[in-house]
């Protein structure tokens, strides 16, 4: 619909309403008490409606949450967003929107809040998992890439706005910074998300600066619709997200969810003045503004109820955690039969007959936290399952031991040809805090019976790999150069046993990088405490921080290894006017030179003062995914878009400053 067109049909509509029924639009339909025992059951069990309008036809907000797939009912459980930020791969990610997108509105759902782009600045974060990592720059092109996916079919939400990444103490926690901090480090990511069309914004639980964020006028209203032009609605996070009426509309939030609770009282408070009829005009129309956007959008003939979690789907689901799984370490260690030694990944078939698989996650479906995120599939393929049923593919016998006696474990070890212990975390250690499960991290290391089962595996077996499971990064220096093989496999979705198995025999390659630093023990991190109430974050994290203080990490930002080599050439650069703005094309001869797939990410940083730091650290400002057979020559292409004052452009495969190739992209004044 033309805009003029659009903004005519919000008019008419809004004429014809009572300022009740303007009101009635601001909050979720159901009632308060038994609509959250019902959630308490099982949440977001069915769309959770809001603003539903009979008389006019207006149906009114029908949410379901996500990210990792559509909330309600069975539908299929992709990985977690942190596994598919590993990708590198925002192609990959708006056809997991798109999937989304048409298992949401064939399930009677009109709006998606699952975009979630919080920034990762400490990795004891519980809700990490649900993020795409610790850089902006990644955040905001993965995010925007779901948008653009889900939004072909129903709307998108964004969230949580802003500054949240604390979970235990995010009801009340009060997060101080500074005002540049702010806006060059922990808002250009939703901007990015803005920018790209996004329909709805869902704030935080938190306050910044001493103001819960739903009652945040200067987030709300002056930054988001006033400096950005954002002209879609604000929702709150779920009962708690609205303290007070007044000071909440007032601020700018639009839509109370999940039920009418604190917005009972706009009624009276637009009697009493102390709410205006505008703001309740203004918030009426945002609402109305993005149903009649979005009215007509859509592929009818792909809304049918056997595409929910159905084979195409599932499919996508496999590539994704097939996609994601970053390989840390792979050293080559001796085959039994002393033929010549070889990498311990991939599995070579001709050359194994027997592996031993040994830790309880691997038999577990665990596909993440059980709170709001959780998405109930109608079936999952463990880690383990998977890769019994890539043995049989390839003739060799899989045995299992949940690893819980180390002894029996060891032995088992011994008389196999390779050894796959597969550890982490799950529901029970990171997520949604609730309660007796998930929560903050309370450490970054692996249980110590876990650490003392891998120590005990490889001492038994040297050709040994650890599948680490989680939704962030483990300190991992106690052990890991005790096993010639690592991986990371994350929470991978559903089909997740079937893409990590073939990655493990060599069937795809491990294409993921890292979109976390994993710190060693003697790094110093940003500060974190589980149950703070003031918490001051700063300018520092992550890679940035690294380098700002002159500290190597475990892994980097960016890392990952794969089973070819790939020779690359010398990168070249051009830059263009665009606009007022500069573009850097840089260009970059790559060839895969090994006998098997491979997997090459392109990156270029630039350096860059962000905040309050007064330092220019090297920052992310673009990637690119490539994807080579054996033998090919791909011309890679990366265009970045440069600041007035950039001199140079650092392109490489991690944000190690040691491994950067400097490019001048301009000629010094």
């Amino acid at each position: 619909m033309e805009p003029d067109a659009l903004e005519d049909r919000v008019s008419e509509l809004l004429s014809a309403l009572t300022l009740a029924e303007k009101i009635s639009l601001m909050s979720g339909d159901g009632p308060l008490i038994a609509g959250t025992r019902e959630m308490s059951r099982r949440y977001n069990a069915r769309p959770i409606i809001a603003g539903a309008l009979g008389r006019l036809k207006i149906a009114g907000i029908r949410f379901t949450d996500g990210p990792r797939g559509v909330v309600m009912y069975h539908s299929t459980a992709f990985p977690s967003p942190m596994a598919r930020a590993a990708t590198f791969d925002p192609r990959l990610e708006e056809r997991i929107g798109d999937a989304i997108g048409v298992e949401a509105r064939t399930q009677g759902a009109n709006l998606f809040a699952g975009v979630c782009i919080n920034l990762l600045r400490h990795p004891a974060w519980g809700r990490a998992q649900e993020t795409y990592g610790e850089d902006g720059h990644l955040l905001g092109e993965m995010g925007a890439a779901l948008i653009r996916g889900s939004q072909r079919h129903v709307m998108a939400c964004v969230k949580h706005f802003a500054a949240n990444s604390m979970e235990n103490s995010r009801l009340w926690l009060d997060v101080r910074v500074d005002e540049r901090d702010l806006h060059d480090i922990y808002l250009p990511h939703f901007r990015r998300c803005v920018d790209e069309g996004v329909v709805g914004v869902m704030s935080a639980y938190n306050l910044v600066n001493g103001s819960p964020c739903g009652h945040h006028h200067r987030l709300l209203t002056e930054v988001l619709k006033g400096d950005w032009g954002f002209d879609g609605f604000v929702m709150s996070d779920f009962t708690w997200g609205v303290r007070n009426a007044r000071a909440a509309a007032n601020g700018g939030m639009d839509l109370e969810m999940p039920f009418r609770w604190r917005f009972r009282a706009l009624p009276r408070l637009v009697a009493r003045g102390r709410v205006p009829v505008a703001r309740i005009d203004d918030a009426a129309r945002r609402l109305l503004r993005a149903q009649v956007r979005h009215e007509g959008r859509g592929e009818p003939e792909r809304y049918r109820p056997e595409v929910v979690a159905g084979g195409e789907h599932r499919a996508l689901a496999r590539d994704a955690a097939a996609m994601s799984v970053v390989l840390l370490r792979n050293e080559v260690a001796p085959l039994p039969d002393g033929a010549e030694p070889t990498p311990v990944l991939p599995i070579p078939g001709d050359a194994t007959t027997s592996i031993a698989v040994i830790g309880w996650l691997a038999a577990e479906p665990n596909l993440g936290d059980l709170g709001s995120s959780q998405v109930h599939p109608p079936s999952v393929v463990t880690v383990l399952h998977g890769l019994v049923t890539a043995g049989e593919r390839h003739g060799v016998v899989v045995r299992y031991h949940d690893g819980r006696d180390v002894a029996a474990a060891e032995e088992l070890a011994a008389r196999c040809d390779v050894a796959l212990v597969v550890a982490g975390s799950s529901h029970r250690d990171e997520g949604e805090w609730i309660i007796t499960d998930g929560g903050d991290r309370s450490s970054l290391r692996l249980r110590p019976a876990d650490e003392e089962l891998i120590g005990a595996v490889a001492a038994a077996n040297r050709r040994t790999a650890v599948l680490l499971m989680g939704g962030s990064a483990f300190v991992t220096d106690r052990w890991h150069d005790r096993v010639p093989a690592l991986a990371m496999v994350w929470y991978p979705g559903m089909e997740g046993g079937h893409g990590v198995a073939d990655v493990i025999f060599g069937e795809r390659p491990p294409g993921g990088r890292l979109p976390c630093t994993w710190p060693a023990s003697t790094n110093e991190l940003p500060p974190f405490r589980r149950f703070a109430r003031r918490i001051t974050y700063g300018p520092l994290h992550g890679y940035r921080m690294m380098e700002a203080k002159h500290q190597r990490p475990a892994f980097r930002f960016g890392f990952g290894l794969g089973y070819t080599t790939i020779e690359r050439g010398t990168p070249d650069v051009v830059v263009e006017a665009d606009g007022d703005a500069r573009v850097a094309t840089i260009t970059m001869m790559l060839t895969n030179t090994g006998s098997r797939p491979g997997v090459e990410v392109i990156q270029a940083y630039v350096p860059e003062v962000l905040g309050s730091h007064d330092g220019a650290l090297l920052t992310l400002r673009g990637f690119l995914r490539v994807d080579l057979e054996p033998g090919q020559t791909v011309e890679a292409r990366l265009s970045v878009a440069l600041g007035a004052d950039t001199r140079v452009v650092s392109v490489g495969l991690s944000s190690d400053p040691d491994d950067l190739h400097e490019l001048t992209v301009v000629a010094p004044r």
